[in-house]
């Protein structure tokens, strides 16, 4: 993972994970975030946000003050302006309730009303790497915590008994 524009935030830096519906190339988001996040302020206070992108889909946005002092209409407008600078580049977020799980094929996105099914039929099994895009830190980024298995994560708790019938 390209976790270099990060390399001087500390891992209590606050975290935010958004997922791309289509693989892109950092390049061509570079001029929108840099500049947005250049100019991202809140009630007087600047933030020092970084980004990168992830597996060419992962936009990960890391900034150091909002985890000691939060301020949700400052985050509400950042996660604002990712949403239009993909919009304004012709991309689109994914639904942050989808799950996405790393296949043979790439990264899908699963629906939660599909993953019984999915479960019941075998397509999907606990050892999936499932990506987790609720992490809070960029500690946990940097200690991999990004990809669990399935059966790791709350869809094996929930489907624990799919996941013992399929072993």
């Amino acid at each position: 993972m390209p976790l270099s524009a990060f390399a001087t935030l500390p891992d209590d830096a606050r975290l935010w994970l958004r997922a791309l519906t289509c693989p892109t190339e950092a390049v061509v988001l570079a001029p929108d975030l840099d500049a947005f996040l250049a100019r991202w302020r809140h009630k007087g206070i600047q933030y020092q946000g970084a980004w990168t992108l992830l597996d060419n889909r992962i936009i990960a946005i890391a900034e150091p003050t909002l985890a000691a002092q939060p301020s949700g209409c400052a985050i509400d407008g950042m996660l604002r302006g990712i949403a239009q600078i993909s919009a304004k580049l012709g991309m689109a977020l994914e639904d942050p309730l989808v799950i996405l799980v790393r296949l043979q094929d790439g990264i899908q996105a699963i629906q939660r009303s599909e993953l019984q099914a999915k479960l019941t039929e075998g397509s999907l099994d606990g050892a999936a790497p499932v990506l987790d895009l609720a992490l809070l830190t960029l500690g946990d980024l940097r200690q991999g915590k990004l990809e669990r298995p399935l059966a790791s994560t709350w869809i094996g708790r929930k489907y624990a008994r799919l996941l013992v019938a399929a072993i």
